[in-house]
């Protein structure tokens, strides 16, 4: 099958979506199919390159705003028409990408969208946006969410339109417990690490805020395994609380350094304000670490007692008692949280099962597109 992508953005760019879409076409391609990708190009990244046999076309995109997706997304459209009639079906992820594969659409290329991001819920509670997003989602044949939260409102704005929750995967191969990369100032030091970006929705504010209380009860490092705009907000905010000493602001790391990174913490922590289910969630139960999540989106989907502990969102308080639980814990107690975790992951949510859940949905998408196309003739 030739699968024709479009993704707002595609490594080496870093994030949960640039790492889903990667995984997921890496898994199609492995099965045998041919995927080409169209997204968008920032920095120096070169307009079009062929990464591992996957042909990428990147157009130009100004900035990660709003403005930014529109401009790519706008300029995406002469790039898929181009695809045609190689394409033997389109699959977008984020809901600006069903944009540029709509042409496509109307020749009667199947199309599947995954809807990935928060941004999509924060938009669907606008009175301004709903008709907008109502109309885009009308189009697909299929839509597949990360969340039951995200595909619940995918079918209130388009209930027509078949919508289905998806849960993320894990390299399962790459994600495993390996050797430390961050070493331990003394053998009492925990390291508590949070594999999130620097945005607002993340919460990563909230970690920061409960160190101090944290350090109350044990020695700990915090180490924060992303970048953002909120960076410089951040190291105030830990001059402020006096704890500059204690965390650690690595920037955005290469995806092959993760497993060693996630390995060397105690705990993981996942502070989002809002979220689907996270892959970065993922691969630290993978990499058999518990978890401090909190109760949003998809997030209870994955994460429950025998693997970390859920705790409101923007709640500081209740962020350091659930993480100085679980540094209190006995070794063996950790040691087994980390191996159910781990065992969920690649019993349930595996890159081979999540390629051949999608090829039963392609499967469903061209069906339903060859009758979408009888009834129009």
């Amino acid at each position: 099958m030739n699968i024709l992508v479009h993704s707002i953005y595609f490594p080496p760019e870093v994030g949960g979506l640039e790492t889903h879409v990667w995984t997921l076409i890496k898994a199609l391609q492995n099965k045998g199919h041919s995927i080409r990708v169209v997204t968008s190009r920032s920095g120096d990244f070169p307009k079009n390159e062929t990464i591992e046999g996957i042909e990428v076309e990147r157009r130009f995109c100004p900035n990660k705003k709003f403005t930014g997706w529109v401009i790519t997304t706008l300029a995406g459209i002469s790039a898929m028409k181009k695809h045609y009639p190689w394409a033997d079906i389109c699959h977008v992820h984020t809901f600006p990408s069903i944009i540029p594969a709509i042409p496509l659409r109307r020749r009667g290329i199947p199309l599947v969208a995954t809807i990935h991001t928060s941004h999509f819920l924060r938009l669907a509670k606008k009175r301004f946006w709903r008709p907008i997003l109502s109309y885009l989602l009308s189009k697909p044949d299929i839509i597949l969410a990360p969340s039951i939260e995200i595909r619940d409102v995918c079918r209130e704005l388009s209930p027509n339109t078949p919508a289905y929750a998806m849960v993320n995967a894990a390299d399962t191969d790459l994600f495993k417990p390996i050797e430390p990369l961050i070493k331990r100032p003394s053998p009492s030091t925990k390291i508590v690490a949070v594999p999130r970006r620097l945005f607002v929705k993340n919460g990563v504010e909230y970690i920061v805020r409960a160190l101090p209380l944290i350090l109350l009860e044990h020695d700990v490092q915090l180490y924060l395994l992303g970048d953002g705009p909120l960076r410089d907000d951040l190291e105030k905010l830990c001059t402020e609380l006096g704890i500059e000493q204690n965390v650690h602001f690595m920037g955005a790391q290469p995806h092959e350094n993760m497993p060693a990174l996630i390995s060397s913490a105690d705990v993981i922590v996942i502070p989002s304000l809002m979220e689907a289910t996270s892959v970065a969630g993922l691969e630290a139960m993978a990499c058999e670490r518990p978890i401090v999540a909190s109760r949003v989106g998809g997030l209870p989907e994955i994460i429950d007692e025998e693997t970390g502990e859920l705790v409101p969102p923007r709640d500081p308080t209740a962020l350091a008692q659930a993480v100085c639980r679980l540094l209190s814990l006995p070794e063996e107690k950790i040691r087994q949280m980390g191996k159910s975790a781990r065992a969920k992951v690649v019993d349930n949510w595996s890159v081979p099962a999540l390629a051949e859940q999608v090829l039963a949905f392609y499967e469903e998408a061209v069906s339903r597109a060859k009758k979408r196309m009888e009834r129009q003739n």
